[in-house]
């Protein structure tokens, strides 16, 4: 570990985490999405240590590591409690709740991300591909290696960063092609104009992609456009049932999780937890743990007034929301953070009296928690294909995480006292997650369609069947899920026709660097727009 968590390493990952974590903050709230930092900061590590000589591609995976993890921190306090002010423009929050409760989400996602790794990196290998994890890799590896699969990405990941500029920054391609007659049923059908997204559908490969698809269908053409046309329900109920479905289908198949793979792993994941002389499964000591869940615990009760009942739930849920996380991310690419805040929010809120500020508090430290769960596998994914030490690239996660919770806080802050708590929901910080969140604090929309996913998601999930991928692909916006069915179809098609395509790599390494060459690039543009918005 001597040669892989260096000083040098840190310190420049310190520096790249108050920078990623301040420039993701504004894009979070600006453009209501967030890019995977990971290839980014991957380069840019590599790029700072070749220059200080004696490196090698582990030492560089842990500093990345430690400098993506704050912008996912920053990703969950984006997604979900700007609907505070949504709801009330001059409500006031202490710096210091928002400090905890930001803490209190790093915390709980440091702890579940060393307890659920080995079984979703080590014992999942196969069925979790962590699509941006193995880019990440396949781009570190090549940069290092030179030859032609370095020219073929770095010429990749030009090409789509040009086109990137182009369509964000400079708005000579439109980033959607959309259906207009379904917009009016309240369906975006068509297509995201994203190489990211093909990318991802490419490396997930066809299987994963068309039960992504086939939610979409049975989303947006199914209740969208089929309800509303056969007179079954109005469209404002059909956007009810799509969601309620979809997340519903999600939480099933993350209840799945749990009690097919997890808990027959529970004895050995928690060993390390109580264990004097045993690690279990984890990668480092965990006898703290119980001592920093109870007192997240206590002070959630105390100074954030969330209540016993919630406080505790809260805890519990980010065990259930990270499992959940840890699999969407693996299967495909994607982090509904807010989501998964939303599930453990309305958990509480159905068994105890919590009010509604508490309750964006609890979404937040789930998102939190679930944004560097999410994050954070995929570094360990391309440490597992680097051979990195994990302990290494945890001990760097912690150094991130914890420095990115004190950054996004003050960036948000900042925000809050520059432009007015009335900000939010606006077109100066549109915030999109975060409204709704503000929206579903009031309950599921629609509880049976909610029921029938639930139900759906555990029986499909017994059969082990990608239900995530089916409950994401029902909620999401039908235009993402098409653009990523493309690259899907690209994989199909390639390894029936020309599988020696894929047996050298080619297509693995092109795929890349359509990640890499829009996940940079939205990276460069989060952080001019937030020198921008702060001068």
């Amino acid at each position: 570990m001597n040669n892989q968590l260096t000083v040098r390493g840190m310190v420049i990952g310190a520096i790249g985490v108050i920078i990623i974590t301040t420039s993701s903050m504004f894009i979070a709230l600006k453009l209501s999405s967030l890019p995977w930092p990971i290839i980014f900061v991957a380069l840019v590590s590599m790029f700072c240590l070749k220059a200080m000589g004696n490196t090698n591609l582990k030492e560089i995976n842990v500093t990345q590591t430690a400098m993506s993890s704050g912008a996912m921190v920053a990703g969950g306090l984006a997604f979900t409690l700007p609907g505070i002010w949504m709801l009330d423009p001059n409500a006031h929050v202490h710096w210091g709740m928002l400090l905890l409760l930001t803490l209190s989400g790093v915390v709980l996602g440091l702890i579940f991300t060393a307890l659920i790794r080995k079984y979703y990196i080590d014992d999942c290998r196969e069925t979790m591909k962590y699509p941006m994890g193995e880019a990440c890799a396949e781009t570190l590896t090549a940069g290092d290696e030179g030859g032609s699969k370095a020219v073929v990405l770095f010429i990749t990941m030009g090409l789509v960063a040009i086109f990137t500029f182009l369509r964000d920054w400079f708005m000579k391609i439109p980033a959607s092609l959309l259906n207009q007659k379904m917009l009016a049923y309240g369906s975006m059908a068509g297509v995201y104009v994203s190489p990211m997204l093909v990318g991802v559908g490419y490396l997930l490969g066809s299987a994963y992609v068309i039960v992504w698809f086939i939610g979409a269908i049975i989303g947006d053409f199914g209740i969208l456009f089929g309800g509303v046309e056969a007179d079954l329900w109005d469209s404002v109920t059909a956007a009810a049932i799509k969601q309620s479905l979809g997340i519903g289908l999600m939480v099933g198949t993350g209840v799945a999780i749990i009690i097919l793979g997890v808990l027959p792993k529970a004895k050995d994941m928690f060993k390390g937890m109580f264990s004097k002389n045993s690690l279990g499964e984890t990668i480092v000591p965990m006898r703290w743990a119980p001592i920093a869940m109870a007192a997240i615990a206590v002070l959630c009760t105390t100074v954030l007034h969330m209540g016993v009942i919630s406080s505790i739930l809260t805890i519990i849920g980010a065990w259930l929301a990270t499992s959940m996380s840890a699999q969407c991310v693996g299967q495909t690419g994607i982090n509904p953070m807010e989501i998964f805040g939303i599930i453990i929010l309305i958990a509480c809120k159905a068994v105890s009296s919590i009010g509604g500020t508490e309750a964006f508090f609890v979404a937040a430290i789930i998102a939190v928690a679930c944004g560097l769960c999410g994050d954070v596998m995929n570094d360990f994914k391309a440490g597992q294909l680097l051979d990195t030490d994990p302990k290494a690239q945890w001990i760097a996660e912690c150094i991130g995480g914890l420095l990115g919770a004190f950054v996004a806080v003050g960036v948000l802050l900042i925000i809050i006292s520059a432009y007015g708590g009335d900000c939010f929901g606006t077109e100066v910080f549109p915030a999109a997650q975060a409204g709704a969140v503000a929206a579903m604090v009031g309950g599921i929309s629609h509880m049976p369609a909610f029921i029938i996913g639930l139900i759906a998601g555990i029986v499909l999930s017994i059969f082990k069947l990608p239900v995530m991928t089916l409950g994401l692909g029902v909620y999401l916006p039908f235009f993402m899920s098409a653009t990523a069915f493309i690259g899907g179809a690209l994989r199909l098609i390639m390894d029936k026709v020309y599988p020696k395509f894929e047996e050298k790599g080619t297509g693995t390494i092109i795929a890349s660097g359509l990640l890499g060459g829009e996940g940079i690039t939205g990276v460069i543009i989060a952080l001019i727009v937030a020198v921008q918005s702060i001068m």
